[in-house]
């Protein structure tokens, strides 16, 4: 029996669901489901993901069988709407469009009004009654054909399109006549001869296959690529073919076509959302051809009266809402839909789970547990932890003086500032060498999807609220401002100008996607305000989760910041970066260039108050809770000056002559420093460092009891071990220097000794290193590049090669390798708990905050882990959302 291959749909009934989407991708499954619901659904079929991959495994070819029932299908959708495909009296025309399992919007190709040709136009036009309408959809088709399945530049096209609006005086093409776009058809059928050598394809059933070919082959194109390596989608899903019958929103004015949400994306209220466009086709709104107009009376205000789709089209709005309740209460999440109005009558082209802001996610999901819609297990799962980043970083200071040169609309908030630049590749460049960048565009388009990634921000001239740049800004979490109609863009000149003001590409602007607001160079920015449904959703996942969130902080701002984002300790504080201080630095220098262990005291003994003064300042912050201090890690050379001008500097401070730095410098010099003198081999070589350093912490926390009353448990944690002999030798050493402070002190306070797991042998024999240990912490940086034999620093100019070649799944920096340092991880924790049952487990790399890891870390059954203090809110809910998956609960987006 031959595989089925192709999915019907339409007239109240459907071959497939929404549970079939890695099958039918999410486009048809939707379509699929609407259909099967009764609702308005034009009629069509759906080639599946499968072909998809047939297509790529056998040079581009289809399987056997897949023609026959492609043409069983569409007979079955000439039957139910009275048309024929190729027929010249009554013609079936047909979009076709990509659809994958995951929505990736704007990123593969769509051909629409397929089916036309000189017969069939004449036919249509007789059809319609209406030969305007006919000729227009007949060079939408020839443009968008020759774009996407030809390959022929659509400059060409749109150039040819303003000439003719400039010879009929037309300010948008709708105001063009039908002899104009009859001479238009004309003139892109010479386009294609001149670029081709040959003429447009006049065969409906060519037509049909080279489109089909088309959106298979936009799977691998550029965008689509980049788009995947973005979020993270694996290229063998493949993407589904759905060729679906034309309705026209451009039949007249009692025709439109818009894109609606139900409730809005950007704030996550709920409100009738969206907007559309009379006398237009779907490209029309999200292309930012014409600007749309508002879908409510809401929403357009009262500077817009009779302008929304609510006053213009009432019917088809009530009924659109109906549609909006309908699906939202069947997919139990907001939905972005597509919709067209043909003569009055409504018809639901798509919709899907839609893209959000990170507050809008937010309060949509904390929303719609309390409507009853959702439960507060299904509510945490439905936000991506890493999408709260987009709440925890600052907005524009309400006081700050700001010069507002322009204002569009407020597509995706948040505000930041940056240089200007007037192409995705120039984004890219000057992103990658750190400079802050705001992309301005006349608009976007799907292959400025790099330069959108490394911008800060973004900036357009055209489009609406739908448009690709704000649908693609709000998915990355990127400010932006769209339909700013003021600004006059140059790209010849790399220029713009608005309110009299001329911008020169590399001129800093400032935007604020919250108002729509454009402002002349930087402006002040202040900390977001954490409430609200914020506060509801973390307390939440608090109740749930298992894992501790610790956080990596040395400073006292990064401690603060740590505690106001709900941090439960200091999981890793760097002592070595308290040293690198201007002040202090000259006393570490002298102590490294000291000659006897007399001298290394008498400098450390100038150290010892100011090390003694930043514990204090941790241990006030951070209370009762837990903080994990990491003993001197690197080699000593790093504090040592290397140019001419800061060795005579330093040699004065010390009163000796250059030549003893230099000769010190020779000394301390180290082929492999990552594995030179460090870590715990400073304790054993130099072991005065480590006692100065325990002393301080041991009087800190003395002083701070006394002070609070508040109990402080220091963990003192000795970095770089290998062996069992160096911690109990080092740890010895430590514990000798603790008693002799707290005897001098009269008081005593509880306080731990262990190690960071860095080393392969370390994970190896944790069993035999856990018996002078307390605690065990993950130091899974240099573990990835011990184990890997990877440098973090340098791998960068190869990774990108390892992940595309699937060496790789993700960067092994950014997301933990399960198989191998997951693997150490696992033995040390088994190994070393068999040893000592309650040995305390943590992780204080950076993958401490990857939501990724946080899974494995929950899995393996760590107690803590350390992030970056911004990253705390990301590990509190990750972890959430690790214990809820081990339970089984399942988000409803991944059910079938």
């Amino acid at each position: 029996m031959t595989k089925k291959w192709v999915y019907g749909f339409g007239r109240g009934g459907a071959e497939g669901d929404a549970g079939m989407r890695r099958l039918l991708g999410g486009k048809g499954a939707n379509l699929a489901e609407m259909a099967g619901l009764g609702l308005p659904v034009p009629p069509g079929f759906t080639i599946t993901t499968e072909v998809c991959a047939w297509y790529y495994a056998h040079d581009r070819s289809y399987p056997e069988g897949l023609r026959e029932q492609v043409r069983s299908a569409l007979a079955a959708v000439e039957a139910g709407v009275g048309a024929r495909f190729g027929d010249a009296d009554r013609p079936l025309l047909v979009s076709v469009r990509s659809g994958a399992p995951v929505s990736m919007p704007g990123m593969m190709d769509t051909v629409l009004n397929l089916g036309l040709n000189d017969r069939t136009v004449e036919g249509l036009a007789r059809a319609s009654e209406d030969r305007r309408f006919a000729f227009d959809s007949y060079r939408r088709f020839v443009q968008m054909y020759g774009d996407v399945v030809l390959g022929i530049d659509h400059y060409l096209f749109e150039e040819r399109l303003e000439e003719a609006k400039r010879e009929h005086g037309a300010r948008f093409d709708n105001e063009l006549p039908a002899e104009a776009l009859e001479e238009l058809v004309a003139a892109y059928k010479t386009i294609v001869r001149k670029a081709l050598g040959r003429d447009f394809p006049d065969d409906p059933e060519e037509q049909l296959w080279g489109a089909i070919g088309a959106v298979f082959g936009s799977w691998m194109n550029p965008r689509a690529q980049t788009y995947r390596k973005l979020h993270g989608i694996p290229a063998e899903m493949g993407t589904a073919v759905t060729v679906q019958a034309m309705v026209f929103g451009n039949m007249g004015e009692d025709c439109a076509t818009g894109v609606a949400f139900t409730r809005n994306p950007s704030t996550g209220e709920k409100v009738r959302y969206g907007e559309y466009l009379v006398n237009a086709q779907g490209e029309d709104v999200v292309a930012g051809i014409r600007t749309p107009q508002p879908l409510s009376k809401a929403m357009a205000g009262p500077g817009a009266a009779g302008s929304s789709m609510e006053e213009r089209l009432p019917r088809s709005f009530a009924e659109l809402v109906e549609v909006f309740d309908r699906l939202e209460r069947h997919y139990r999440d907001m939905q972005d839909i597509e919709f067209t109005v043909q003569k009055g009558r409504l018809y639901v082209l798509q919709t899907r789970t839609g893209k959000r802001t990170a507050a809008a996610a937010l309060k949509i999901a904390v929303d719609m547990a309390r409507e009853g819609l959702i439960t507060r297990e299904e509510a945490l799962l439905r936000i991506d932890p890493a999408q709260l980043d987009q709440l925890l970083h600052p907005t524009l200071d309400p006081k700050a003086e700001r010069r507002v040169i322009a204002k569009g609309l407020p597509a995706s908030p948040g505000a930041v500032s940056g240089k200007v630049v007037m192409s995705a590749e120039e984004a890219e460049r000057l992103a990658a060498a750190g400079e802050a960048v705001i992309l301005v565009r006349i608009e976007t388009s799907p292959d400025d999807i790099h330069g959108m990634h490394a911008a800060r921000g973004i900036l357009t001239a055209r489009g609406g609220m739908t448009s690709h740049a704000a649908v693609v800004a709000r998915g990355m979490g990127k400010p932006c401002v769209c339909g700013a109609g003021d600004l006059l863009i140059s790209y010849e000149e790399r220029a713009f100008s608005a309110g009299g003001v001329r911008v020169a590409a590399g001129e800093v602007i400032t935007i604020d996607g919250s108002t729509g607001e454009v402002m002349l160079g930087a402006v002040k920015t202040i900390d977001p305000q954490l409430s609200g449904d914020f506060a509801t959703l973390m307390g939440w996942a608090d109740e749930v989760r298992r894992l501790r969130v610790r956080t990596n902080a040395e400073t006292p701002l990064d401690a603060r910041t740590a505690v106001r984002f709900g941090c439960e300790g200091i999981g890793l504080c760097r002592t070595e970066h308290m040293f690198f201080q201007e002040e202090r630095i000259v006393a570490m220098r002298e102590m490294i260039l000291a000659s006897d262990a007399e001298g290394r005291r008498k400098a450390l003994a100038e150290i010892l108050p100011v090390q003694r003064a930043d514990f204090v300042e941790l241990f006030e912050i951070m209370g009762a809770r837990p903080v994990t201090i990491r003993l001197l890690d690197p080699p000593l050379h790093e504090f040592l000056p290397h140019t001419e001008t800061e060795i005579g500097e330093v040699a004065a401070a010390a009163g000796v002559e250059p030549r003893v730095v230099r000769r010190r410098l020779k000394e301390l010099e180290e082929a492999n420093p990552m594995l030179g003198l460090r870590g715990c081999r400073l304790g054993i070589v130099y072991p005065e460092i480590y006692e100065m350093q325990v002393q301080a912490i041991v009087e800190a926390a003395l002083e701070v009891e006394a002070r609070t009353g508040t109990a402080v448990v220091p963990e003192i944690m000795v970095p770089l071990v290998g062996s069992a002999r160096e911690l109990e030798l080092v740890g010895e050493r430590l514990r000798k220097v603790a008693e002799r402070v707290m005897a001098e002190k009269g008081r005593r306070i509880d306080y731990l000794v262990g190690t960071m797991i860095e080393l392969p042998r370390a994970a190896l024999r944790a069993g035999e290193i856990a018996r002078h240990a307390a605690f065990f912490s993950f130091g899974t940086n240099d573990l990835t590049q011990m184990t890997l034999g990877l440098s973090r620093d340098d791998s960068g100019k190869f990774l990108d090669a390892y992940l595309e070649a699937a060496i790789f799944p993700t960067d092994p920096f950014r997301s933990l390798d399960v198989d191998g340092v997951g693997e150490l991880v696992r033995i040390a924790c088994a190994r070393g708990r068999e040893t000592r049952p309650d040995l305390k487990l943590g992780i204080c790399g950076e993958h401490g905050g990857d939501p990724a890891s946080i899974a494995f870390c929950e899995e393996v059954g760590l107690d803590y882990v350390s992030c970056s203090p911004y990253r705390v809110p990301i590990a509190r809910l990750a972890a959430a959302q690790a214990v809820l998956r081990r339970r089984g609960v399942v988000p409803s987006e991944e059910r079938g």
